[in-house]
């Protein structure tokens, strides 16, 4: 049997899921010739290709665009390293990136929450995306870093933009250094060295560590750029998908919604299960460090290889019936966050600004429908989400 999968092609994407199976099955090793990638598609594959960081290296970043670009990478950008210098970069986003720093904020994400949603009750229906998934990760973001609201829209645009692609088309890359550089908070940065506060940004422009060559110092300007970048660029467009993903899943299962909204406490389950069942991030990408066999085949160092998470999350040699959403599932389980060295280091946030935006909106309306003629995907080849998703209140 003949497998074609694209991560261009519209048509794909609006329902990747049967060609994810015909992978699985039939070609778990895929080479697509006309933009030269190899995917892997059943979930043991992935979870080893993510845990070998030997092989599957982040070197040239974990966006097919990128790898293929032939741009030199920047250096001191923690998602285009491998260790050791990713474990340094990593050790220090860890030491800033705090437990109470996430606890302290839930208070903030639920009042933005609320101020979005309360003006909206007594309605017939609104735009989940434009009034809330597409503004509260930057908010959020923009909380952890002490971004002043008036800037957080700008941000969050200059942001999506780098991400955007043409439908059909890969993303272009005109200058690899620029996805990862942080330009756009050059002068706030300046600005909050000088008015230091109990913030993320703070954090950063005065922590102390020794670098890889024992040099013990704060980081430097160009470094305190590339981390925010980091940390706005991956929280932004993948948790705003996330509350779409949930509306839209438990308008299509309202037993279960209903659940839910007479326990809390499966708020969480819901949102892991919708995790695996429509992964924000489809896939992530790997520059091959060296030849990888696999049943008889060998794909050369250099190559650039797909690791397909949306195909792993559903794959039945992992989950029993994978197709069926199920917030009481055994094994909620998922590879969306990816696994290993380069686990999202967001994930308890988008999971948390995730279950708030899912409690506030059972507190209001513990029924809803989508618009499903209006609802618009948005064109992005590096994640997979609403554009515009219209919830219809009765």
């Amino acid at each position: 049997m003949t497998v074609y999968y694209d991560p261009y092609d519209v048509d794909i994407t609006a329902d990747p899921y049967p060609t994810y199976a015909q992978l699985r099955d039939h070609a778990p090793l895929y080479h697509n010739e006309r933009y030269d990638f190899w995917a892997l598609s059943r979930h043991s594959d992935v979870e080893k290709a993510l845990l070998n960081w030997q092989t599957f290296s982040n070197s040239r970043s974990d966006i097919l665009e990128l790898i293929k670009s032939g741009f030199d990478m920047p250096k001191g950008v923690m998602m285009f390293e491998d260790p050791p210098a990713h474990t340094m970069l990593r050790g220090l986003m860890s030491r800033v990136f705090t437990p109470r720093r996430m606890a302290e904020i839930e208070d903030q994400i639920r009042r933005y929450c609320i101020a979005c949603l309360d003006p909206l009750v007594g309605t017939d229906g609104f735009d989940i995306i434009g009034e809330l998934a597409a503004m509260m990760p930057m908010r959020v973001i923009g909380m952890l870093l002490g971004i002043p609201e008036s800037e957080q829209v700008s941000v969050r645009d200059a942001n999506d933009a780098n991400l955007r692609t043409r439908p059909g088309a890969p993303m272009k890359v005109a200058d690899a250094a620029r996805i990862a550089d942080g330009r756009i908070y050059a002068d706030y940065v300046e600005w909050r060295a000088a008015h230091p506060s109990d913030d993320l940004m703070t954090a950063l422009l005065n922590v102390e560590f020794t670098d890889e060559d024992g040099v013990h110092r704060k980081l430097t300007r160009t470094e305190v750029l590339h981390y925010t970048q980091v940390v706005a660029g991956a929280g932004n467009e993948t948790t705003g998908r996330l509350i779409g993903w949930l509306a839209k899943v438990l308008a299509e299962h309202p037993e279960q919604r209903r659940e839910i909204a007479a326990d809390r406490s499966l708020l969480t389950r819901a949102v892991d299960e919708t995790l695996r069942f429509e992964p924000t991030g489809p896939h992530v990408a790997r520059f091959l460090a060296a030849d990888f066999e696999y049943q008889g085949t060998t794909v050369s160092a250099g190559s650039a290889m797909l690791l397909l998470f949306g195909a792993a999350n559903r794959d039945e040699r992992r989950y029993a019936d994978p197709d069926r959403f199920d917030i009481h599932r055994d094994n909620i389980s998922h590879l969306t966050f990816g696994k290993g060295l380069h686990y999202c280091l967001g994930a308890n946030l988008a999971r948390l600004e995730g279950t708030v935006a899912l409690d506030e909106l059972l507190n209001r309306w513990p029924e809803w429908d989508i618009d499903r003629d209006t609802a618009r995907l948005a064109p992005t080849s590096t994640v997979r989400g609403w554009e515009y998703l219209r919830l219809v209140l009765g």
